[in-house]
């Protein structure tokens, strides 16, 4: 069977750290693994504490994204960027990649 591709926008790979901030200090490490102008695939260790809306931040890149978890699978998200922080510059992580 072959899975249909459902996102809006084509995201692009890349290997960055980033961090998973939520109410006020807590914060839960990951990597971003591929990235879009509308969301992204993460990477974490565990679920465990991560609530279905959060802040991304990747500070080498200074971004900074208001989040919403479409889907989870035991170690890895997939994110859409909320309406108020599309306006943000993505080709800066773009060209890491």
């Amino acid at each position: 069977m072959v899975e249909t591709e459902r996102r809006k926008e084509q995201r692009h790979r890349t290997l960055k750290v980033g961090l998973i901030a939520f109410n006020r200090a807590g914060t839960i490490e990951c990597r971003v693994r591929n990235l879009s102008a509308i969301g992204a695939g993460l990477e974490v260790a565990s679920q465990v504490g991560i609530p279905d809306e959060f802040m991304l931040l990747v500070e080498h890149e200074q971004l900074k994204r208001r989040c919403r978890v479409i889907w989870r699978q035991p170690t890895k998200l997939g994110v859409e960027f909320l309406a108020d922080q599309l306006a943000g510059n993505i080709d800066a992580l773009k060209g890491a990649a």
